[in-house]
Formats: C-alpha cells, sequence, structure tokens
C-alpha cells in the first residue's frame, strides 16, 4: 500500500476550517501532485478545540468540523480525484472535561463500578485514607473550603437529574448519595413514590471495584431510579418544586452540601494540588487529559472502532499515531494496530534522540519525520560558526552553561514540579517494594524520591521499551538504563550506590514479582514526559546560541550535519524503513521549515550577526524597563525577528508570551508573572514602532532573503526525493514564516494558492524566478518534484538505489548530489554565502545518457558537468534520465 502514496499535505482541522473546507481544497492539491490528505484528529473533540488531540468521544465524528455527513463528503471527493486520506489518531488519552466525555461522566458518577473505570489509567487503589476509592479534581481556584463557604459550588436539578456545578465544570452525582436529598423533597410534596425512590438510593450498593455483580446491579437500578425521576418531575409540579426547594436548602447550607459532596466518587480540590497528589496518569501535565489503558483489548476497541471501520471500508490508507511513548506498551499497541489493519500505512510519531533507532519489531513504516527535519536542516549549518555564535551568546547573558547541563537542569525542575504526581505515584509503589525487600525497607521516602528523580533526570532518551521478565529485556535498552544510572551516580556520589543498584536491578527486571514489575513499566512512563517537557518545552527557550537548532528531536549542541552523515542516514533509512514520513515542519515544531531556512545563515556571518546585534541592544536600551527584558530573552527577540520577519507587533507578543512561560525563568504558566511579562511586550512594541530600528533590521536581512530561500528550496527538494514519503504541511509550498502554534495554525490563503498554481504552466524558469519573492519558485519545485515522483514511481520506492554522487574542486563541500534508482538526479547548493556566488572549478560526474530538468525544461548529456551549469537558471537541480531509445 505505500506505494500508492506519493506524497501528503498536512491540514489542521479547527471548526473554522472543516472537513467541507478540505474537500473544497482537494482539486487544489490533486494538481499540486499530493496522493493523500493528512488530516488532524476529526473524532469529537472538546468543545472549541482548536486542534482535536482533546478526543471526549471516538465514537462520533466531531460535530464541529461538519460531523460524519461532511466526512462522507471528503471521502467522495478524493476518491473522485483518485486520493485518499491519512488520518491522526490519539490513543494514549482523552479530554476529560465536563458532561462532554460520557465514559469519564460514568466514572466521576459511579466510580471504580464503572463500566469505563478500567479504560483510564486511574490508580484507584492510590487514594488516601482520608478519601478511599475517589478520583482527585484538581479544578478549583483555591482550597476547597473556602469555595464550599463562599458557595461557589451549586447543586443543581433538572427534570430530576442532579449535577454540581463550579463555573463551566460540571461534575454527576452518585445515585446512592441522594437518599438524604429525596427523602426530605418527599416529605415536602407528600409524595410516596418520591419517598420509594429515596429509600431506593439509600438501597444502592455503594461503588465497589471487585464485585462486577453489584456493580452491574447498580446499573440496573439506577436506569429504574432516573426513569421514575424524571416521570415524576414531568407529572407532578409539586414534586419538582420540592426537589427544587431541596436544592435551594443545600446551596444555602455549606455544611449539607459538603456532607453530600463528600458522598461522591471524586474529590474537588485546589488546582495546584495536581502537581504532587492526583490519581491518575495525564498526558505530561495536562490536567484535563487523562491518559488511556490502551493494553486493555476492550480499550483498544472501543478506542479504534471508527478508524479500523474506514480503513476497511478502504476510505483511510494510513495512520498516524499519536504520542505512543505514552502508552504502556507501545510495541504490543502497534502489533495489534498492524493486525486490525495489515496493509494500512502506520506511522509513529516518535521522537528519536540523536543515534537512536525506532525499535526494530515495531510493525511500522517509519516516524512521521522529526529525525529527517533536524537531519536535513544540520546541512545547512555552517560548522565554523558554532564558536563565535558560542562566545556571542556567552558575552550576551554572562553565562556559560552548556546545552547538556542545561538540559539536567531543566528536566529536574520539570520532574519536580510539573511532574510531581506522577513521581510521587512512583515512589509511593517503590516505598511498597522495598518494604518486601529487607534489605531496602529502612530507606526513607526522600531517599527514594531523590533515586527515582536522578535516574529519570539522567535518561538519555525518552523512554525504553521493556516488557515482561519473560521477554527479556533488548540490548539497547539495557544501555540506555546503564547509561542513566551511571550518570545518576556521578551527578550523586552521595546516594547510597545499593539503592541505585537496587533500582537498576528492578528497571532491567531483575528482580521478580508483579509490583517490582509494575515500577519498571511506569518509570518508562515518566522519563518520556520529562525529556519533552524538560528539552523541547524548556531548555529549547533558555538557549538561545542558533534557534534554528532548537527544535523537536534535535540536540542544539551538536551544531551541524555533514554531507557524509547525511548520505548515510539516507541509505540507511533506504534499507530499513523506505517508507517512513520525511517532514520540515508540522503542527508542533517551534519554527516554520523558512524561519529556520533563514536563520541557517546566520552560522555562515557569526562575526556580522554578533556586531548587528550588540548595535541593535545598545539602540534599544530606551526601551527597557527596570532590565526588562533579560539579555537572554532579548536575544531570543532579535532572532525572532530575523527569521520570521516581517512580522507585527500582535503576533511577535504571543509568541513571547509563551516563550517567557515555556521558560520557566522569569515567568510560567502555572505562576504567570503580569508584570515582567507587560514589560517585554511594551519593548516588543516600542522596537516595532521604531523605524530606525526596523531599517536596520531590514537592511541587515535584505541580502539573506536570497540565501535563506535557497536553504529553503534545498532541503524542499532534499525532503521530495530522499527515501521516504514527503510531507507538506498546511501553506508551506509557498514562504511560510510561522512561529510555533499556535501561530502555525493561522489561516492558510488557498484561493491565492489555487490561482499562483494555475499560472505555472504560462511561465518560463526565468519568470518564475523572477516572482520568487510570491513563493513561485517554492511552489514550482514542489509540484514538478512531487509528479516526478508519480513518473518514476520505482526510482522511489522500496526497490529504488540510493546512490550519493560526489563533486570535485574547490567548493565541492557546498554541494549535495544523489541518484534515485539511477533514473533521478538530485544537486542542491549548501552554505550559499560563504560560496560567494562562485563555484569556480567545482564539477560532478554524472551518468551517461540524457537527462531532462522538469524544472528549467532544459536536456542535458551526462558526463561531467560544472556545478555553476547546473544551477545556472534554477537554485537548485532535479534531472530525470531519459529512457534509453531501442
Amino acid at each position: 500500500m505505500s506505494a500508492r502514496i506519493v506524497a501528503t499535505y498536512r491540514l489542521q482541522l479547527r471548526p473554522a476550517f472543516g472537513l467541507e473546507h478540505a474537500a473544497r481544497i482537494v482539486p487544489y492539491l490533486a494538481r499540486l501532485g499530493i496522493s493523500h490528505l493528512y488530516l488532524s484528529p476529526y473524532l469529537q473533540s472538546a468543545r472549541g478545540s482548536e486542534h482535536g488531540y482533546d478526543v471526549v468521544d471516538p465514537t462520533q465524528v466531531d460535530e464541529q468540523l461538519g460531523g460524519e455527513t461532511a466526512r462522507r463528503h471528503l471521502c467522495s471527493v478524493l476518491a473522485k480525484w483518485h486520493m485518499s486520506q491519512v488520518l491522526d489518531i490519539v490513543p494514549e488519552h482523552m479530554a476529560i472535561v465536563g458532561d462532554q466525555n460520557p465514559w469519564w461522566w460514568d466514572v466521576l458518577k459511579n466510580g471504580p463500578s464503572s463500566r469505563y473505570a478500567r479504560f483510564f489509567d486511574v490508580d484507584w487503589m492510590a487514594s488516601e485514607e482520608r478519601w478511599p476509592n475517589k478520583v482527585m479534581l484538581p479544578v478549583l481556584g483555591d482550597h476547597y473550603g473556602r469555595i464550599l463557604e463562599d458557595r461557589q459550588l451549586q447543586l443543581n436539578q433538572d427534570n430530576g437529574v442532579f449535577t454540581l456545578h463550579y463555573h463551566k465544570h460540571t461534575f454527576p452525582l452518585d445515585c446512592s448519595s441522594l437518599g438524604a436529598l429525596l427523602g426530605g423533597a418527599a416529605k415536602e410534596a407528600g409524595s410516596e413514590l418520591l419517598e420509594f425512590i429515596a429509600e431506593s438510593c439509600n438501597r444502592l450498593p455503594r461503588p465497589d471495584i471487585c464485585n462486577p455483580t453489584l456493580a452491574e446491579r447498580r446499573y440496573r437500578d439506577e436506569m429504574v431510579i432516573q426513569q421514575l425521576l424524571t416521570r415524576l418531575c414531568g407529572e407532578d409540579k409539586s414534586v419538582a418544586a420540592a426537589m427544587d426547594a431541596a436544592v435551594e436548602r443545600y446551596n444555602t447550607d455549606p455544611d449539607r452540601l459538603d456532607r453530600l459532596i463528600d458522598r461522591q466518587n471524586y474529590r474537588l480540590a485546589f488546582w495546584r494540588t495536581a502537581r504532587h497528589d492526583l490519581g491518575y496518569r495525564r498526558f505530561f501535565d495536562i490536567n484535563e487529559l487523562a491518559g488511556l489503558r490502551m493494553e486493555d483489548e476492550d480499550v483498544f476497541q472501543a478506542v479504534h472502532a471508527l478508524p479500523l471501520a474506514w480503513v476497511s471500508q478502504g476510505q483511510v490508507e494510513g495512520l498516524r499515531v499519536d504520542h505512543p511513548d505514552g502508552l504502556r506498551d507501545p510495541g504490543q499497541y502497534f502489533h495489534r494496530l498492524a493486525q486490525r489493519c495489515p496493509d494500512t500505512w502506520i506511522l509513529a510519531e516518535k521522537i528519536l534522540a540523536r543515534g537512536e533507532s525506532l525499535p526494530a519489531d515495531w510493525p511500522v513504516a517509519g516516524t512521521t519525520g522529526y529525525d529527517f527535519l533536524n537531519l536535513v536542516g544540520g546541512l545547512f549549518v555552517d560548522p565554523r560558526g558554532e564558536k563565535p555564535l558560542t562566545r556571542l551568546l556567552e558575552k550576551i547573558t554572562g553565562e556559560t552553561t552548556d546545552f547538556p547541563t542545561l538540559v539536567l537542569h531543566c528536566k529536574e525542575q520539570v520532574l519536580r514540579e510539573l511532574l510531581a504526581s506522577e513521581l510521587n505515584r512512583l515512589t509511593s509503589l517503590f516505598i511498597t517494594i522495598c518494604e518486601r525487600h529487607r534489605r531496602h525497607r529502612d530507606y526513607t521516602r526522600d531517599q527514594l524520591y531523590r533515586a527515582l528523580l536522578t535516574v529519570a533526570t539522567c535518561f538519555p532518551v525518552y523512554r525504553t521499551y521493556v516488557r515482561s521478565a519473560d521477554e527479556g529485556v533488548s540490548e539497547t535498552d539495557r544501555r540506555y538504563i546503564l547509561q542513566a544510572l551511571a550518570r545518576a551516580r556521578s551527578r550523586q556520589p552521595e546516594m547510597d550506590p545499593e539503592l541505585l543498584t537496587f533500582l537498576q536491578e528492578l528497571l532491567l527486571l531483575q528482580r521478580p514479582g508483579d509490583q517490582e514489575t509494575e515500577l519498571a513499566l511506569r518509570f518508562q512512563q515518566l522519563t518520556g514526559p520529562a525529556m519533552a517537557k524538560g528539552m523541547e518545552d524548556t531548555a529549547f527557550y533558555r538557549y538561545t546560541r542558533l534557534l534554528s537548532l532548537n527544535e523537536v528531536g534535535a540536540d542544539p549542541g551538536h551544531f551541524a550535519v555533514t554531507p557524509a552523515e547525511f548520505h548515510r542516514a539516507c541509505r540507511q533509512a533506504r534499507a530499513s524503513r523506505p517508507h517512513s514520513m520525511l517532514a520540515t515542519a508540522t503542527h508542533d515544531t517551534k519554527r516554520g521549515e523558512d524561519v529556520r531556512a533563514r536563520l541557517m545563515v546566520l552560522s555562515e556571518i557569526p562575526e556580522q550577526w554578533g556586531e548587528v546585534v550588540l548595535r541593535w541592544m545598545d539602540h534599544n536600551r530606551r526601551y527597557h524597563r527596570q532590565d526588562v527584558p533579560d539579555p537572554a530573552t532579548e536575544y531570543l527577540i532579535y532572532q525572532t525577528l530575523a527569521g520570521a520577519w516581517p512580522i507585527d507587533s500582535a503576533r511577535m507578543g504571543h509568541y513571547m508570551e509563551k516563550a517567557l512561560r515555556e521558560a520557566k525563568q522569569h515567568s510560567s504558566w502555572t505562576q504567570p508573572q503580569g508584570d515582567y511579562e507587560a514589560a517585554v511586550q511594551d519593548f516588543v512594541a516600542g522596537i516595532l514602532a521604531d523605524a530606525a530600528f526596523c531599517a536596520d533590521l531590514e537592511e541587515f536581512l535584505a541580502p539573506l532573503e536570497t540565501a535563506g530561500q535557497s536553504n529553503s528550496l534545498a532541503q524542499t527538494l532534499l525532503k521530495c526525493t530522499a527515501p521516504g514519503v514527503p510531507d507538506i504541511y498546511q501553506g508551506s509550498e509557498l514562504w511560510e514564516h510561522s512561529l510555533v502554534d499556535p501561530d502555525n495554525r493561522r489561516p492558510v490563503d488557498f484561493e491565492l494558492r489555487t490561482a499562483l498554481l494555475a499560472q505555472l504552466p504560462e511561465l518560463d524558469c526565468e519568470q518564475i524566478i523572477a516572482r520568487a519573492h510570491q513563493g513561485l519558485t517554492k511552489l514550482w519545485l514542489i509540484h514538478q518534484a512531487l509528479h516526478l515522483r508519480r513518473r518514476c514511481a520505482q526510482a522511489f520506492g522500496a526497490g529504488g538505489d540510493y546512490s550519493p554522487l560526489e563533486a570535485v574542486g574547490s567548493k565541492a563541500d557546498h554541494v549535495i548530489a544523489f541518484l534515485r534508482g539511477n533514473r533521478v538526479l538530485t544537486l542542491v547548493p549548501r552554505l550559499v554565502i560563504s560560496l560567494g556566488g562562485d563555484w569556480g572549478d567545482t564539477h560532478i560526474q554524472i551518468p551517461t545518457g540524457r537527462w531532462h530538468s522538469p524544472l528549467t525544461g532544459e536536456t542535458l548529456e551526462g558526463g561531467c558537468l560544472p556545478i555553476a551549469r547546473l544551477l545556472s537558471r534554477f537554485p537548485v537541480a532535479l534531472l530525470e534520465r531519459e529512457a534509453a531509445q531501442s
């Protein structure tokens, strides 16, 4: 099936751009050369969702996006244009907002007895003795007692259905807790039937996690009680009035309402308590996204019923799996998914550390492309710029912290603060285990906590994938675990060596026991969020040596990629996973591909860049307010302006708010510092209103524009022709200087793109070059490269060879070239500023035969060709070998 996929186009669906809108641009995408529409999740999401990753009901299509009718229409339009779709699915978590998620609502109403209690990763046994078998809901703006006594918690009754409300939040009430309330209303109304219902509520069994028979009895009796209440309210207005009066008595009596709330299956709490006490696994640190137990077959089936049906009907040909590292057993999950849809293109959103590979036994086509994004981007970073840019950063900030050390600090901070609840749950389990081992039972909670904290901080990759002692631990996982423990011993030499050895044995599954294995499996689900939040969402906003390197899956401490490294990686990809996705931008990237392409140029002119930055800092000192922004933040601002220009103060202001809070130094999402943020916003507004500064910025950027566009075209062509399947992120077929989300989800002008694409056949190469400022060069390149991929499918398929070509001459290091299937040649320049427009004697040997350029229309004879000749009419070269005449 993968052979049918030529290229994908990623669309971010949202209420303002739903499935009907997607259907309207299918003809444009087909003409561009796209074979598969790659869609963000469209199962029912939370009201107002702008991304779809907060699914509340996987049994229906999102009504905000047009629902099932719009989905069917999109499928018919895709079929008409001989296209299909790749769907983004979210198996790791669900949103648990209000009454929108019927499964979670049932859990809150019925507690451990709920049919869906095992769907969510809730640790019922971890509840404290003061609130056994309850789910903590940290949604209150202050301590519970203050909120209650301030009457912000209000009971409500609607046609016999009782709910509890707190501002926008709604909670169900357990029927077994309503006896006293209904009994009082029955006396007031003189209703024997209501009295009977109240007694029935009192007889309902309380939730019991171990008794499925009682649970089913509860469901049956609850249904009867609710039906009777609803009917009685409709038939007897005096009963409805009596129940309303009872509700009012509860709402005006905090003690009475407190007793009722205390009998629920949840515990309402101050939102800050989630940082330390929470009885369910979250997606990272987002309380509203609860983890699912996807290892359970019933959960898998319930969540995947619709996507699997669409796959079997031929309407979906690819599945992109969001955040598999959050699952308990990703390998088991992918095998189960592949068994259900064996001919489907399955991609894992797996972030690979430098030098890391996908587990070999995962039955997936590959990743979603972050590894390629960083590989190809590194080609356009000049290694000679590393030292001067490092010195510049140190001069500006006055700090000398290296990136690996910074990552450790940030990961530890995140584990202590944002992921403290998960770490505390793991510590409790560690305590239980130690109690069973006499050599370790005397360790204190603090000692066990610090051991877990240190090892998780020192973990070199996102996670390992150990499963059970019977299956053993792979050599790769063993190496990562031992590396983490070695770093932990070095980082904390005072820690008891025997404790760390014991933890090492647990993580390597060398200590038998269910709880021992449980700790190893849960630990794996902790290290991924620690890496993601600590490095990507904290360190990347603090370490500003060269922002184009601060990208998902990247290592900013590794400065550049050599051509040899690129070719080696491409050969490996062609041999192991030839249908992996190739991306240069996604909805999660920190910067758009063209922002990064322009910022890469700074590595070629570090001294010039340093001079202009210091000049700007001196000029803009007048806009400081009490030394705000600090030097590191100001440097972040100048790099962002250099990459995203032109940009207005509104977009820049929104970006800086996120950047400051993610960095967690002067502000944060949990403790925003309004004064500091306001001072930074005023600084941004001030410098962008300064005509002299803006003129200086534009003068500096003018000669960089062509180089940045050259980098962009080069990485685009490499993406379109390297081993794998190219993905085009929405709008990036033209120049697209977006920043991190939500900036990269701004509306795309598809009318403009459709019109420009229609003009291309009437233009020659020189006319397209003349309109490069409109993005026509990029649009033309993508159109021609994708149609070439379709014509030469065998050259780009699993059997298509990848053969590097080496240029010869004084500027050979500025060339990347390779053959695909001995039929298609790709050649791009790199480091074009230092090239100076002079290729000198540099040339390349091309196999004999006639070669046609779909970019310029020229036909060339193979042999020894000067690079200057190949790039004389277009910034990159793409050649198709003509079939030999018989």
